[in-house]
């Protein structure tokens, strides 16, 4: 388990915690489970930053999918890898970073009713704007909830006198991605 994880790797070990726990209290009936994991938002020094925390990250993520997946905990667990934006594909004027791009990004889902190895939309061929099946954030909130069992429709909260949805008005459900 330590291995799986990469508990042993000083340069895994912390995340590879986090993910180890999460897995732990998925196992006892804990419904929803958020694990951080560094600082993305590289304006500056992108290359080394990125680089670290992608390897920071990569070993522990791939041990929580497969412990998942052999206590047969995955297919009705919802992992979701995500950010609220990406990054330009240019860098940033005087800078080694890149400034933040809301029009083309990627995130990922696995288990609980999500196709496995299968890959929706696309952008342009600079990595600026989502040109193929395109997701709004909307619609990935939309997609979550139904697969937690929830009509993003019919799910409200009342707020300044009005009853709201979490996906505003909009939001549909991406079906090209589920089982």
């Amino acid at each position: 388990t330590r291995a799986l994880y990469g508990l042993d790797d000083p340069a895994t070990q912390t995340f590879g915690e986090r993910c180890l726990l999460a897995r732990r209290l998925v196992e006892r009936g804990v419904r929803f489970v958020q694990v951080s994991h560094g600082y993305w938002d590289q304006h500056s020094d992108l290359r080394s930053e990125h680089a670290k925390l992608a390897h920071a990250c990569d070993q522990p993520i791939a041990g929580l999918l497969a412990d998942l997946k052999q206590r047969g905990l995955l297919d009705n667990t919802l992992v979701v890898w995500c950010t609220e934006f990406g990054r330009m594909p240019t860098f940033q004027k005087g800078a080694k970073g890149r400034d933040h791009n809301p029009s083309g990004f990627t995130c990922w889902l696995a288990g609980a009713g999500v196709k496995k190895g299968f890959s929706h939309g696309a952008t342009d061929e600079f990595g600026y704007k989502a040109i193929e099946n395109i997701v709004t954030v909307y619609d990935l909130h939309a997609t979550i909830l139904h697969l937690l069992g929830l009509d993003h429709e019919r799910l409200t909260y009342y707020h300044n006198g009005l009853e709201r949805r979490l996906t505003d008005v909009h939001g549909q459900v991406v079906k090209g991605i589920l089982v």
